[in-house]
């Protein structure tokens, strides 16, 4: 193969009349060609598309590429709306795609985090053409890891998404006017740097008042919560059983979506549908071996694999044969390969969750003891004060939010020291402890104040004694009964780690992390409107009839 021809800002419309432009790569010769089609509202030469998708390698390897901006985005016309179109562009671009000059008539859509979304959508469409997907880190469920996880808003995510994109628009808002536009960008950037200096800490954060300053559609909380039904337009959860396509899916297990990602794939299997999954040790952003403050191996990395070559070769290869001869894969079971973190391996299974998991119990006990034996006594509960204008900062995580917090895992040294964070810990493991699987906390909980969060952190503790998150979840309490406690489960998502021989395992509890989530401010009020906060006190109980613990999935020795 000699050369590759590109096709800049193809034009194809939409039922509705709206122009969408794509960019087009097509191998040498006269084809025809698979399609591979990824459909995006960052730009079509953002660098996040070369992280996830190389159009000029998959040209290289016999496949016509279609790299388009979405409604109201860059090169393409109409309005800019989140998600709202994206079910029938995704129909009607598909459709365009396998007609163009030297397609095969196969489409194949590739891409991750928001155009991991927009193929669930056009998939959920059923154009007749579409024969496969491969959705790379991206939610399953909005409201659980997008707009909001446990009832808290993804504010970290929310804020510098919103923001970034209201740049474009506010461009076309004001291509005629000059100084509208210096204007109004000069407002914005100030905005969008100034998050991490303050400008998360803005109330009220569910009408978050720097996208009304500047009047820009914002990532989707808002509108859901005005518009429920509106909140299907990016929906996945709830209908795999309409998707009759092979997935390729990809994670990693400190990005923001990490849970997403394995539900989509559990979700598929369940409906019989052929699901490869694989899942690394990695961020939002991050594929590389040298995660937050771990180094994970070279093997950990996407270009490696533990010498199974590059990812992108893995999908290309898969590809090929659902694609790349115009017909439906063949039925299999699809794959799953897990990155073990802790031993640092990468492991093939045949299923996930897994079934010789066992769910296993890690008391809370006094003098920040965590047991696999239960309080057989009383035990007094633990005590803390969550003030809202204080609060825990986000440390590390499955994150996505301003750059001035890192993702992966981090030391927890700052974050322990504090008398808002209650600290269990194990004595040192005698042997290693795989956790493979979905974790979770069952509080026995009190506040004095009408409402709270309650958050939950897994961390693993090396022989240095440096503890590191491994991961974490959080559950906002509405309609509490000041001072009475009551059973609140935390999900903390999944995890593969083996915590080490002579390692420890520790349990944060606390009640805020920010900015990652915003901050319960311990009134009860509406978060589109409250402003005003309140000091709490909490408890948590750890006896014989309120039994507070964490649940981990152990995986046997074999």
């Amino acid at each position: 193969m000699t050369g590759i021809r590109i096709d800049f800002d193809v034009p194809a419309q939409m039922r509705d009349g709206t122009v969408l432009r794509a960019d087009v790569y097509r191998p040498s010769g006269s084809g025809p060609w698979p399609v591979l089609l990824s459909r995006l509202p960052y730009g079509k030469y953002t660098p996040m598309m070369a992280m996830m998708f190389d159009p000029v390698a998959a040209a290289r390897r016999g496949f016509m590429v279609v790299i388009q901006d979405t409604r109201g985005r860059f090169a393409s016309e109409g309005e800019w709306e989140p998600f709202t179109y994206e079910e029938s562009d995704g129909y009607d671009t598909v459709r365009w795609a396998a007609a163009l000059p030297g397609s095969n008539g196969s489409v194949g859509m590739i891409g991750g985090s928001c155009f991991g979304n927009t193929q669930w959508m056009a998939a959920l469409s059923k154009p007749p053409e579409l024969k496969a997907i491969a959705p790379l880190i991206t939610w399953s469920d909005p409201d659980d890891g997008l707009w909001t996880r446990g009832g808290a808003i993804e504010l970290g995510i929310t804020a510098p998404w919103s923001l970034m994109h209201g740049a474009d628009t506010l461009m076309r808002r004001h291509r005629a006017d000059l100084g509208g536009l210096m204007s109004s960008i000069t407002g914005l950037v100030p905005d969008l740097d100034g998050l991490a200096g303050g400008g998360y800490g803005e109330l009220p954060a569910g009408r978050f008042p720097a996208f009304a300053r500047h009047d820009l559609p914002e990532l989707g909380y808002e509108r859901s919560r005005r518009e429920p039904d509106w909140a299907a337009s990016c929906r996945v959860a709830g209908r795999h059983d309409e998707v009759d396509l092979p997935t390729f899916q990809v994670g990693g297990w400190y990005d923001i979506f990490s849970q997403g990602t394995l539900d989509n794939f559990t979700a598929m299997r369940r409906a019989g549908r052929s699901a490869t999954l694989i899942m690394g040790p990695w961020t939002h952003t991050n594929w590389q071996h040298v995660v937050g403050d771990v180094n994970f191996g070279f093997g950990a990395n996407s270009d490696f694999m533990g010498m199974r070559g590059r990812l992108h070769d893995l999908q290309f290869d898969w590809f090929r044969r659902t694609i790349g001869d115009g017909e439906a894969l063949e039925p299999d079971t699809g794959k799953v390969l897990l990155f073990v973190m802790g031993i640092n391996q990468w492991r093939e299974e045949t299923e996930r969750p897994l079934s010789r998991a066992v769910d296993t119990d890690f008391h809370l006990r006094v003098d920040g003891r965590l047991t696999p034996e239960p309080p057989s006594t009383t035990e007094q509960p633990e005590e803390f004060t969550y003030d809202p204008m204080d609060p825990v900062p986000t440390t590390g995580g499955a994150l996505l939010i301003s750059d001035e917090f890192r993702p992966g895992p981090l030391d927890q040294t700052a974050v322990e020291a504090r008398e808002d964070v209650l600290v269990f810990t194990t004595e040192p493991l005698a042997e290693d402890t795989e956790v493979t699987g979905r974790v979770r906390a069952v509080l026995f909980a009190a506040t004095d104040r009408p409402s709270t969060d309650w958050v939950a952190r897994l961390c693993d503790v090396d022989e240095h004694g440096v503890s590191r998150n491994v991961t974490d979840g959080v559950v906002r309490v509405r309609a509490a009964t000041p001072g009475e406690a009551a059973e609140h489960v935390v999900d903390l998502w999944s995890t593969s780690f083996v915590f080490r021989a002579g390692h420890r395992i520790r349990v944060q509890v606390t009640s805020s992390n920010f900015p990652r989530r915003d901050r319960d401010l311990n009134t009860g009020e509406p978060g589109d409107s409250a402003t005003t906060a309140q000091v709490a006190r909490q408890h948590i109980f750890h006896d014989s009839t309120r039994p507070s613990r964490i649940v981990l999935p152990v995986v046997p020795a074999r």
